[in-house]
């Protein structure tokens, strides 16, 4: 099953619990918002890591081409697999979005180490202009 995620994330905390304690995110959740801040994070961006990230977001101006779809995908895989060692990446598959040109959806499925079930993380991020 994949769902579209916010960009706007609980990691590595979820609120206030019923007891007035901080929640934090758990299990597949937790999974999911450490992904995605992986993703979203640029190289250099963290002080005591500065290797961590996919740096995602630089593609922002890039055209919405092949290769560029293509780069983006080994990106997300290598990043993953890397920095998320809880998870198996199954594949990672970057589509153009048939309504918007400028537009691509990033579908990674993965499974958890421990458990045999596929799950998928989905987003999407906007581009420059098609085939530029």
């Amino acid at each position: 099953m994949t769902s579209v995620v916010p960009l706007i994330q609980s990691w590595p905390l979820d609120g206030i619990d019923a007891n007035g304690r901080l929640a934090a995110a758990r299990d597949d959740e937790s999974v999911r918002e450490v992904m995605l801040s992986i993703l979203l994070t640029r190289p250099g961006e963290r002080l005591m890591r500065p290797q961590f990230g996919a740096g995602l977001l630089d593609f922002v101006h890039q055209p919405n081409n092949q290769t560029t779809r293509a780069l983006i995908a080994n990106l997300v895989k290598k990043a993953i697999g890397e920095w998320e060692t809880r998870v198996v990446v199954l594949g990672v598959e970057v589509s153009p979005d048939p309504d918007d040109p400028a537009e691509v959806h990033i579908e990674v499925q993965y499974r958890l180490r421990h458990a045999t079930v596929p799950q998928g993380l989905g987003l999407s991020l906007r581009l420059g202009a098609a085939g530029r």
